[in-house]
Parts: structure tokens; sequence; C-alpha cells
């Protein structure tokens, strides 16, 4: 009893409120005062989580048609697929309508995992190698890391799972991707979609359970931005934007800016007048 309470979170609909949350603190109450549990309330936290609607946007009841059997979404999508959806739709605690289309644009995401992971013939993807790291990936990797363990942690499920996809987008334009950057995304996704990633898990290598493996951790020194973009401006009109050292003194942004292939082309044969440079945000070239 003291191990276990009291329970970290109650989630339950703000509809059981009065009676079984109720009667559940009743009792408790009652135990303690008999000395039989340890503690005087049942939970640390109370969270209510909002309702899912029919698609008509309306509270889902047999009379009226709308009630989506997850039986046959299961058998239909898979249950993976169900999970994620459900954290996906929204806000944890907002009522929100059922979308045949959103719970099909879950499937495609899964869908798109496995392809960035395994080939046509169940092997790993060439692109996956033994590399600790990658240049282009390692930011958005520990920006993953930060936001999904963060998010989970606060129920915010649907802004943990946006970040995954962001990575997978990253994932997919680069050359290659270090195998512990594929495990610990899959690590992150396991919570909402728990048979895929273990398949994943096995086919990446491992015999023991993705369900015991540690949570990953992430490094708060690789979310420092070291570039920014910056827009290149000819008479106030933005003509081509750049990517620069966050601290590129003025002669030094102004120099890449004139460089640039597209830059040269539209000011040849003109007279320049001034250039005016906002480190970190833009350049302007006056012409005549």
């Amino acid at each position: 009893m003291k191990e276990w309470l009291p329970i970290d979170v109650y989630i339950g609909g703000a509809e059981h409120a009065v009676l079984h949350l109720l009667y559940a603190r009743f009792w408790h109450k009652f135990l303690y005062d008999i000395g039989v549990v340890p503690t005087k309330e049942p939970f640390q936290k109370l969270y209510n989580q909002g309702m899912i609607l029919g698609e008509n946007n309306e509270k889902m009841s047999k009379s009226k048609g709308n009630v989506v059997n997850p039986d046959e979404i299961v058998e239909s999508h898979g249950a993976d697929t169900l999970r994620l959806y459900e954290m996906f739709m929204g806000p944890l605690d907002a009522s929100i309508a059922w979308s045949t289309n959103g719970l099909d644009g879950a499937r495609r995401f899964l869908d798109r995992v496995w392809r960035l992971i395994v080939t046509d013939n169940n092997d790993i993807e060439e692109k996956i190698t033994q590399n600790d790291r990658a240049d282009d990936l390692e930011k958005v990797y520990h920006e993953t890391v930060k936001v999904v363990t963060h998010n989970f942690e606060d129920l915010r499920f649907n802004t943990g799972i946006s970040q995954m996809m962001v990575f997978v987008n990253e994932a997919y334009k680069a050359k290659e991707i270090p195998k512990n950057y594929v495990e610990g995304f899959v690590k992150l996704l396991s919570p909402v979609a728990p048979h895929v990633t273990e398949e994943l898990w096995k086919l990446l290598g491992h015999e023991e359970t993705l369900a015991f493996a540690p949570w990953p951790q992430y490094d708060e020194s690789k979310l420092v931005q070291n570039e920014v973009e910056i827009v290149i401006q000819i008479m106030g009109k933005v003509r081509a934007k750049l990517m620069i050292d966050k601290n590129a003194s003025k002669e030094e942004t102004e120099q890449k800016a004139m460089e640039l292939e597209t830059i040269k082309e539209r000011i040849e044969g003109k007279t320049i007048r001034k250039i005016i440079v906002v480190p970190g945000k833009l350049v302007n070239i006056v012409t005549n």
C-alpha cells in the first residue's frame, strides 16, 4: 500500500465526478480513518479527458447512428492506428469530433515510419548507419526527444506526435540516419504505437522487449541554434533567403548576400546606392 499510494494521476470523464470519483474518495477516507490505507487522498491529481463525438459533432448514440465501433477500426486500420489517432486528435481534455480522414492520416504516418526504417524485403534500410551522429539530424533529433518527453509527461500527446512527424520528415531528407537516432525515435513512438514499435525494435536487432528499454535522453547543448535564416531584399522586395552564422558581422553578412547567384543576376548592370544590413535578420540592397 505504501509503495503504490497515492496514485499519481486519476484520468476520468467529468460525468463521473459525482458518482464513482466521489465514492472512491469517500471510501478511501473511511479506510484511512480506520487505519487500513496510509494516505488521506487516493489520487495526487485529477484529469478530466474530453469526449470523442460522432462525425456530426454530436454525442455518440446508437439511436443517432453515429457510434464508432473500435473493434471495426482495429480490424480495418490496426490497433496502433486507433491509439495514435485518438492521441493526435487534439488536446486530451477537449471534446472533438471523430474524423475518418484523420484516422487514415494516422495510418499513413505509421506506414511512413515503417518505410523509413524497413525495406520491402524486411531488411533495415541502407541509409541507417552505425554512425553516432549526423549533422543534418542532430538538432531535430534532440529537439524531438525533449519535446516528446515533456509533452507526454504533461499529457499533451498531440503536440508530441506532431514533433515526431517533424522528425520523420527530416529523416526522409537525410542521406543517412544514425541507428541510435532510429532506436531513440522508436522508443518515443512506443507509448502510442506499441505493436509496430516492438516489431521495429526486433528488426533493429534486439531480442529483449522494447517495454524495458530506457527512455531516450536529449543533450541540451545540441539544441543551440548556431545559424539563422535571413532575407535578402532588393529595393525592399525579398529576392532570396540565406542561412548564416547567428554571430556573423555586418561585413560578413553583406559579403555572403552579395555572393548569391540570384542576387548577382538581379543587380547586374545596376548601380548600388546603399546596402542596409540588420545582423541576423535581413540585407536590403538599394539600387538605381
